[in-house]
């Protein structure tokens, strides 16, 4: 492959430092923090991983485990038949690869959310963000920078529902309509549990994200980290669940090919 072919260029680009590659994936263990409904919903559990050898007697030259895993733990994306506008859509193994990888732009509202946690993006918002910086990509995904990746090495702060709601930012109800309805975007990625806000159960609709996105044949991916290292524009998202026939969502590696200025320091 030549560096004169569109592939042969990003190979090269990647080799020489002009790209960077940006892991946007929390790790995944037994300590992630979950996502949890009120009684009398039924909860999903987080990561079990069993051991079934470990180089011994059950398996003298090999170590592997059996894992026991929520569909929505952890980075993952949430399919259009997660939701219940959404059904009759795309499971998991149905989503095109295409819609998998696309243009990032990244809107930073981690100082209004760390003056209030259930601080909630707005159109107007979005509006002016595509005045400065372009139009909402098509193909695209909005990825929401709110700094609370931060928080996830503490699962009460993280989850912050010691008030008896989850108080964890979002996108207002109006907002998520437009962004499912009146742009080309394909996905959004939040640092949250949730692509919805804590309060968003009692929103009209309730849980706008996943009812407009998922109900429009679009996408979500939560608890996203790295963001702060994403240009506003410019980055390209790749999100790469399983391939799980009949999923509501997977576990997914996320990550960022991000374009490096001059004497900037490499950090992949």
């Amino acid at each position: 492959m030549t560096a004169t072919t569109p592939l042969g260029s990003l190979l090269a680009a990647l080799a020489g430092g002009e790209v960077d590659l940006v892991d946007l994936t929390q790790p995944l263990s037994e300590r992630t923090p979950v996502m949890r409904v009120p009684e009398p919903f039924v909860n999903t559990r987080g990561l079990r991983m069993r051991e079934i050898s470990h180089y011994d007697e059950r398996g003298p030259r090999w170590r592997w485990h059996d894992l026991e895993l929520g569909e929505h733990v952890g980075t993952h994306l949430d399919a259009p038949i997660h939701w219940v506008s959404g059904q009759g859509g795309e499971d998991v193994a149905g989503v095109p690869l295409r819609r998998l990888v696309g243009p990032a732009v990244v809107i930073d509202r981690s100082a209004e959310a760390a003056a209030d946690p259930d601080y909630l993006l707005t159109k107007e918002e979005l509006q002016d963000f595509a005045r400065e910086h372009g139009p909402m990509p098509d193909g695209g995904w909005l990825l929401y920078r709110t700094g609370w990746d931060a928080r996830v090495h503490d699962p009460a702060l993280f989850l912050n529902n010691a008030s008896g709601r989850p108080r964890t930012p979002g996108i207002a109800p109006e907002c998520a309509r437009w962004i499912a309805q009146e742009t080309g975007l394909v996905g959004v990625g939040v640092e949250t549990v949730g692509t919805d806000a804590g309060a968003a159960p009692t929103f009209d609709p309730p849980t706008p994200v996943h009812y407009y996105m998922l109900g429009a044949g679009k996408y979500g991916v939560t608890s996203l980290t790295n963001l702060d290292r994403l240009p506003p524009r410019g980055a390209v998202v790749i999100v790469a669940p399983l391939r799980l026939v009949g999923g509501t969502g997977s576990p997914a590696r996320v990550m960022a090919l991000v374009p490096r200025t001059s004497g900037e320091p490499r950090r992949d």
